[in-house]
């Protein structure tokens, strides 16, 4: 007989990063494009709700960006773990980061206009901004007070889903680990992946880890 999961703990938090997009698959900067998913990326966003399922996770609430590929993971992932009902609530402070005038440009492209160790700055570093875009720290400005007021009290009340983007996970990496500019610089979440936190009574993380 096959023992069935055990189920999470009430107070958690789980990251989904967003299926492959269409832009990611070009190797465009993507930003606030909305850029629909890829076949894998529809696959990656199944493949995510079946782990979550197998895990035993059965979400009292969601979040998702306003981008058509966040919301359309969501729905895929949602749908895979059997809980197609649940509807995130969508909000432009989860959003990617804008990437302002590399927005849709691919690397040669930014290469050639910029220059690479100008283009790696922007992309890497915590304060770097691209022309008329966004840092991670602008990122940061606008992801974690969202945190704060919605997504921290949802998650103290039961297992919560945020579906989002690269840069605005990031965001909240670094504010649910404690992770400084250096730190976050090298934290790389790739589409599809899941990252789990498990809180105590006083909002400490109590665990975290990352499910293959």
């Amino acid at each position: 007989m096959i023992a069935s999961p055990v189920p999470p703990p009430g107070r958690c938090l789980v990251l989904v990063r967003h299926g492959q997009s269409q832009a990611n698959a070009d190797g465009l900067f993507t930003g606030l494009l909305d850029s629909p998913l890829t076949e894998r990326g529809r696959q990656e966003a199944c493949s995510a709700g079946l782990r979550l399922k197998d895990e035993g996770f059965r979400f009292a609430s969601a979040f998702t960006s306003t981008l058509a590929r966040a919301i359309a993971t969501s729905r895929l992932a949602l749908d895979a773990l059997g809980q197609a009902d649940l509807v995130p609530l969508r909000d432009a402070a989860l959003d990617e980061r804008d990437y302002g005038d590399l927005s849709g440009l691919g690397k040669q492209g930014a290469y050639e206009r910029f220059g690479a160790e100008r283009i790696e700055g922007w992309r890497r570093s915590y304060k770097g901004q691209p022309p008329n875009g966004e840092s991670l720290r602008d990122t940061v400005a606008r992801v974690v007070p969202f945190h704060l007021r919605h997504i921290q009290p949802a998650a103290m009340r039961g297992p919560t889903l945020v579906v989002a983007h690269g840069n605005s996970l990031r965001a909240l990496v670094m504010v649910l680990e404690g992770l400084g500019p250096r730190e976050i610089e090298s934290v790389e979440i790739a589409t599809g992946s899941i990252r789990v936190y498990e809180f105590g009574p006083d909002t400490t993380i109590a665990s975290r880890r990352i499910i293959d």
